[in-house]
């Protein structure tokens, strides 16, 4: 049952993305998934710092080294809770998966 899910959650059956813009792709593809707005925000918000975090980089130019860097940053630096660390994560792997389509090594 796992495994049907986590097929279903792949981006194979999407329809193509309308927007040009990273962020707006990303608020198109929560949408259509029925993500909740509260979802919505704060996987924008991370999306967002994550590229700031690496001086505006596109995320597509990145893999998962810069993920991790960022992820590190999140629970050295910043000291964030577990809660906020794995909020941060789900919104890094769904940008990568849902909207890049792009599967990192260590994703599986």
């Amino acid at each position: 049952m796992y495994i049907q899910y986590q097929l279903s959650m792949q981006s194979t059956n999407l329809p193509p993305l309308r927007s040009a813009r990273l962020l707006d792709q990303l608020r198109e593809r929560i949408r259509y998934r029925h993500y909740s707005l509260s979802t919505e925000h704060a996987y924008v918000y991370w999306a967002r710092a994550f590229i700031r975090f690496h001086r505006l980089r596109h995320p597509r130019e990145m893999g998962a080294a810069d993920v991790e860097a960022f992820l590190s940053h999140l629970a050295n630096e910043r000291k964030a809770a577990a809660s906020t660390h794995k909020q941060a994560l789900a919104a890094l792997l769904f940008l990568y998966r849902q909207v890049l389509d792009v599967d990192l090594p260590w994703m599986d």
